[in-house]
This record gives structure tokens, sequence and C-alpha cells, in this order.
């Protein structure tokens, strides 16, 4: 595990950004220092009050239980997250309010209502009923950013079932693995899935994966295209075929607070992929409750998430926690600049999108085609956009405030950060907080984060160490699924402490930059320099839309600094460019930082979710496999 504790912060900005008036006043949460500290002192009666807002079919007995690191949330209450995130709503005047709009890459679109929905869910959960699905069984789900693939996650919710959705996209051996781990009875699938105009072949890719798996019963294929292609294994179902003949009527399945609702795969570039399991009762709570207070969702509000069903936050803030909160949400299948550049911001000035959910990786990806783009349509209604899932640097968020937002005249650009295995946010910057960019924010309601040495010790203000929570939250996850031993060894590394893995900086005002994940800072002449420092410093030169760095071995510095620069278009890359680069970084954050080698790049490599594979551009540099790059997981 690396040691981040001597960490340095190279940037010299203090800018502070305060969120437009009038936004402040109406923020649900106006004190985030009073809230929060009611929410640690006074935890169980703070969770209590949300979850009283919510239905139950038995109230809680006790509220929180710890017999560390394993806990309990909502002890002997009963319920079932689709009451709340469907009946509560199809039972009130919500019935015909809009609950989704889906946006196909075509221009194609379906708008559902929440009554719509609680039957298109029945449906979906009766079919899975006939081909045998049960509680506790896993369902694998396999398909696009959809209406069927949303209906598919809630029908399980509804039986009471455990989705596993995998992102369409992986490959057979990623499907495959993950129906070995889940043991999956059924797996859900569709014919293709549209990117850049191009369909993708899932329904070979999931026979492929469940080839020789006789404990997978069913596969049932949500067929798009048109002629419809044929069922080639005996064990394929049609998805309408079967689900059009169903009942409208099915009644939820009664679960305990603590039972299981969904497993997601982490994909690290390595290893054996994490099963982390979310359950009904908590992770209802705690993603309402930031649905409302840090989205500050209203009845009013249009929601728009550029995530996918296949990540948490498309499980989260796409499906879970806006239909209990009763939003109107917008998601949208497809490459984000296709069929041109500026069709996010058409959909934000058609659908009057207010509040909107994106990643740093899209912002810099809209950065690159400039700003034209988003100037062409009308903004204004846009009041708050958030980011996360990766930093957010600091040049990115000053263009989004400046061209998404109109400088603060009508809205507000803010971070946010969590993982998989929080389930939502857990460091971010509300309406009633000033934003200082690069940095994230500080601790929401109900979290106790630090910045800690390998021996927990806390860090001085403006030191870097690991990033660790120190009490688990009702949105937090409950173990790896099938390997108990793996959730303890991540709150067993530093005694009581959950280790998240990433490195932070918090300031003395406490607010937290967090800098990336431990194994990418670099050691330069006995300087611990974070490589997400660097990034922000050449993605702030005009020329530069995205950038990667990675250490290399050195054998006067230990290790030297290595850049992976994508220009913007209008840009050309060149020896001058490089050197103007070099002497940009250098005049940033001093000459320590100054990369010394500068590949210009058409692309960086990703994972699916968009975060950079540092690794994998390590492992190129150094001739190696990316296996052989050891990182904080080995």
């Amino acid at each position: 595990m690396a040691d981040a504790s001597h960490l340095e912060s190279l940037s010299r900005s203090d800018e502070v950004i305060t969120p437009p008036a009038a936004l402040r006043r109406a923020a649900r949460m106006q004190d985030l220092e009073a809230t929060h500290r009611y929410s640690i002192e006074h935890n169980e009666a703070f969770w209590a009050k949300v979850a009283r807002e919510l239905e139950w079919f038995r109230p809680w007995d006790s509220v929180f239980e710890w017999d560390y690191p394993r806990f309990r949330w909502f002890i002997g209450a009963q319920c079932n997250i689709t009451v709340n995130a469907l009946d509560r709503h199809a039972n009130s005047w919500r019935k015909n309010k809009v609950a989704f709009v889906w946006i196909g890459e075509d221009g194609s679109e379906v708008t559902v209502s929440y009554g719509q929905l609680l039957r298109r869910v029945n449906r979906v959960a009766n079919a899975l009923k006939s081909l045998g699905v049960g509680k506790g069984d896993r369902v694998v789900i396999y398909m696009p950013l959809t209406i069927e693939g949303v209906t598919a996650m809630l029908a399980c919710a509804r039986i009471g079932a455990i989705h596993s959705v995998v992102y369409a996209g992986f490959s057979a051996g990623a499907l495959r693995s993950r129906i070995e781990d889940a043991q999956a009875k059924v797996v859900l699938t569709s014919d293709v899935t549209y990117r850049r105009g191009r369909a993708v072949d899932l329904q070979s890719i999931t026979e492929e994966a469940v080839g020789g798996l006789a404990y997978v019963e069913h596969v049932l294929v949500h067929r798009r295209q048109t002629p419809q292609g044929t069922l080639r294994d005996l064990r394929e179902v049609d998805f309408h075929a079967l689900v059009d003949q169903q009942s409208i009527e099915c009644a939820p399945e009664v679960m305990e607070a603590e039972d299981p609702l969904y497993i997601l795969y982490t994909s690290g570039t390595t290893g054996k992929p994490k099963g982390v399991l979310h359950v009904h009762g908590g992770y209802m709570v705690g993603t309402y409750y930031h649905m409302q207070t840090f989205w500050d969702i209203r009845d009013e509000d249009v929601f728009f998430c550029t995530s996918d069903i296949g990540w948490v936050v498309g499980h989260s803030y796409i499906v879970y926690a806006p239909l209990v909160a009763g939003a109107t949400t917008v998601f949208r299948e497809g490459a984000p600049d296709t069929p041109n550049p500026g069709i996010i911001w058409s959909i934000v000035e058609q659908h009057g999108v207010s509040v909107m959910f994106t990643a740093p990786t899209a912002i810099r990806l809209f950065m690159r085609y400039g700003p034209a783009y988003p100037q062409k349509y009308n903004l204004t209604s846009l009041r708050y956009l958030t980011c996360a899932g990766e930093p957010l640097n600091p040049e990115a968020w000053r263009w989004a405030h400046q061209y998404l937002v109109g400088a603060g005249a009508w809205g507000y650009v803010t971070d946010n950060w969590w993982q998989t295995e929080t389930g939502g946010p857990c460091l971010a910057t509300p309406l009633c907080l000033d934003s200082r960019p690069g940095k994230v924010g500080k601790p929401l309601p109900g979290v106790v984060a630090d910045v800690v040495d390998l021996q927990g010790n806390p860090v001085a203000a403006g030191q870097g160490g690991l990033l660790v929570l120190k009490r688990p939250f009702p949105h937090f996850f409950r173990t790896v699924y099938g390997d108990p031993e793996r959730y303890e060894h991540d709150w067993g590394r530093i005694p009581g402490c959950y280790l998240t893995g990433d490195v932070a900086i918090k300031d003395a005002d406490g607010y937290f930059m967090v800098v990336g994940r431990a194994d990418d800072v670099m050691n330069v002449a006995g300087h611990r320099i974070g490589t997400a420092e660097v990034e922000s410093s050449l993605v702030s030169h005009p020329a530069v839309a995205e950038a990667a760095v990675i250490g290399k071995p050195d054998a006067l510095k230990g290790e030297s600094i290595k850049a992976f620069v994508t220009l913007r278009v209008g840009f050309e890359a060149s020896g001058e460019m490089r050197q103007t680069l070099q002497q940009h970084v250098r005049h940033d954050l001093g000459p320590i930082a100054q990369p010394s080698e500068i590949d210009f790049v058409d692309k960086l490599p990703k994972t699916r979710s968009g975060k950079i594979m540092r690794r994998l551009l390590k492992a190129n540099e150094l001739g190696l496999e990316p296996g052989d790059i050891t990182t904080l997981e080995d």
C-alpha cells in the first residue's frame, strides 16, 4: 500500500466561487456544518427522521447495530424499495407525472409516467416469476440504457430477486465471470445496443458467455432490430412475447430491510471483480436523502443523468433515488457527442433540464469541441450541474461554470466524490457551500471522513494522505458477495477505518481535494506528487482537452514525469507545442512538476465508465503487462 502521507500540493490557487444568492436561499440544506454536526451527534435520530418520510410494511425495532466491521440499519423493519419508487407515487397525484424520458442516439423518445412504469415493471416481474425466479435468486442484466433495462432492474427488486447489471459492452469473458460469481439463474439481454450510429451485437456476446453454464436456465432477449433476429439458443426467450402477456398486477415481495437488493461488480484492471452488495432498506433511505438535499430535487425539476445503468451512478441516480423522490428523469443511450457535439445541450434546452449529473470526463470532452456548441442553446433552465467519477480539475470546473451555467448568472457547478461501495455521495459542495475549484468539498451529513497516514493517524492540514471513512451510513455496502473476507480486509488494513483506496488532502477549512488512487502518486526527487494535479495544470492550457500522467523509473530522480496529451480541436501537435506545455506546467506548479516527456495522442485509454487507465499507459511504457504494475489492490 502506497504511503501518501508526504504528498505535496503544488497548486497555488485559492479561488472561491459563491453560489448564486437566489439558489442558495432556496436550497433545502441551508447549513451544512450544523446539519452534519447533528447527523453525527444524533446519528440514529437523524436517519430515523429521513426513513419516516418513506413507506414500510413494518417499522424498525432499532435503527443501527454495529459489530465492527459488520453493521445493520433499520433492524426488524420490512419494506420493498419499489413500493417507494413506484406505488407511493402511482397511488398519488403523481400517477400521471412523467417518471422517465428515454432518448435514443437516433433521437427517438419514450416517455413513461409513474402509473405506466408501475404497470410495465409488474409485467416484467410476472414474466420473471413465470421463469421460476423468486426471492434471493440472482439475475444478471446485460442490457443497454433503455426503459427495458430499467424495468428489468425494478422487476427483480419487486419480487425479491437480486439483480446484477453488467455494462452492455463488456466482453463475453467479463460477462461470464460475473454470471459465474453470482450463479445467475436467468440472464436478460438485448440483441443490440447502439453507439456512435453502430449496432453492437449483445446477443452473440451473451450466447458465448453462458455457454456450458447449466445453472443459467433462461436468457430473456429484448429484440430491438427490425426485422427481428432469430433466437439461437434453446434457453432464449423473446422479451416482449413473454412480458406482454403478463398481468399488470404484481404484489411486491415483503423484504427485510437488510435483504440484498443488488450486486454490482467493480471492474479493476486485474484480479477478480469485486461484487459490491447493497440492501433494500438502508440504500433506499440514504440515496433518497442525498437526492433531496444534495441534488436539491423538487417536483418541478427535470433531472438529467448522463451515466449508465451499468455503473453505480446509474443504479442510484437514474433508477432508484430519483424514483423514490418522485422526480422526472431524462436519460439517453449513446455517445455524448453523437450525432453532433451539441446534442446534450439540445436536450437540456428541449426538456428544460434544471439539475444535471455528469462526469469530469464528459466535461473535458465538451471542452475539446469548444464553447460554440453549448452557446447555440438556451441553457438558462440549468440551475445545478454536478460532477463525479474522477477529480474535477479546476479548468474543467471553470469552463463549465462559464459556458454551461452562465458564470453563475443562472446556475452553479459543484463536485462530489463517492464510490460503488458507498452507494451515494460522501464528499461534496452542496448549494449552501462556496466552491473551491479543484476541491471536492466537505463531508455530507452522516459521513465521517479523514485523511490519515499508514498507521491511521490524521495528517496535518494541507498534507496528503489516505482517504478513509470512519463510520458506516445506511447506503454503505454490506459485504463483498461470496467473499466476506475481502470486505473485512478493507475495514482492517487501518484499524477503525474503511480504506477507500484514494489519496486526498484536507485544507485548514475542512475542504477535501481527492488527488486520485493511492497508486497514482509519483515520487520525483523525493517529492511525492499526485498525477491529478499535473494533469489539471496541463488541462488548464487552452490547447489541451485531456491529459494523463505517469511516473517512469529514473536513475537520478527516482521517477520522472511523462504526460500523454489530447489536444483540443484546432491545435496541432509539434515540438513547439511540447515545449510550450512543459513551460506552462513549470510556471504553474514549479520545476519539480514539469513533465520530462510529452506524447500527443488521439485518445486516452479509459475504463468503460470513463476513468483514465494510467496503469495501462505505464505498462505499455515499461513494456510490461498491466498486471505487473503493483497497486493498492495488490
